[in-house]
């Protein structure tokens, strides 16, 4: 199912991520191994190998066939070079059509570029995947995270006390949430 989402304006596109994307993806993840490390679970260093982000790419890939799951790159339009992506996962059907969103970025922060995917993600969520509600989780303190989800309309519903392992200590997460019928992301 090849298909792309463009911002012309912001410089970037996004697709689904393939298997020829394993060496751009490994890259990226070496780039910023250690910017991300405090925001991420506990990695063996093995998971930075060309392999593991190859069986990586297989998972997401048979996510999508499975409509469970979908991982998009961010690319710069002019170069096509990936810096970053984006994840629907742990989609949910029948009567809940909702799904998490994850992201990551290359260290380009504060370009827009984090916020022009999310903005493109969130059109494609609601309207070719027909889901109801999607939300995102961040660390407490990842000021810049909750930023970029305000800015396409996400609102805080509290905390999730615990959610998830971080650097091998479970911590809490300030949850947000966006629903298919709140007008913010459809201007």
């Amino acid at each position: 199912m090849p298909m792309s989402l463009y911002n012309t304006p912001q410089g970037i596109f996004l697709r689904l991520i393939g298997l020829k994307d394993s060496e751009s993806l490994l890259a990226l993840r070496m780039r910023n191994r250690e910017s991300c490390a405090p925001y991420e679970p506990l990695y063996e260093d093995s998971f930075f190998t060309l392999e593991k982000q190859q069986d990586y790419i297989r998972q997401k890939l048979l996510q999508t066939e499975e409509d469970r799951g979908y991982m998009f790159g961010i690319f710069l339009l002019k170069e096509e070079r990936l810096i970053g992506y984006i994840s629907i996962s742990n989609l949910v059907r029948g009567a809940g059509q909702f799904a998490d969103i994850g992201y990551m970025i290359d260290q380009l922060q504060g370009s827009g570029h984090m916020t022009a995917a999310l903005k493109l993600i969130i059109q494609y969520a609601f309207r070719a995947l027909s889901l109801h509600r999607l939300q995102a989780g961040t660390l407490l303190h990842n000021v810049r995270s909750q930023r970029v989800l305000e800015k396409c309309g996400f609102q805080p519903e509290g905390i999730a006390r615990k959610l998830v392992q971080i650097q091998g200590t479970w911590q809490d997460h300030q949850m947000f949430a966006l629903l298919a019928e709140d007008d913010v992301w459809q201007t």
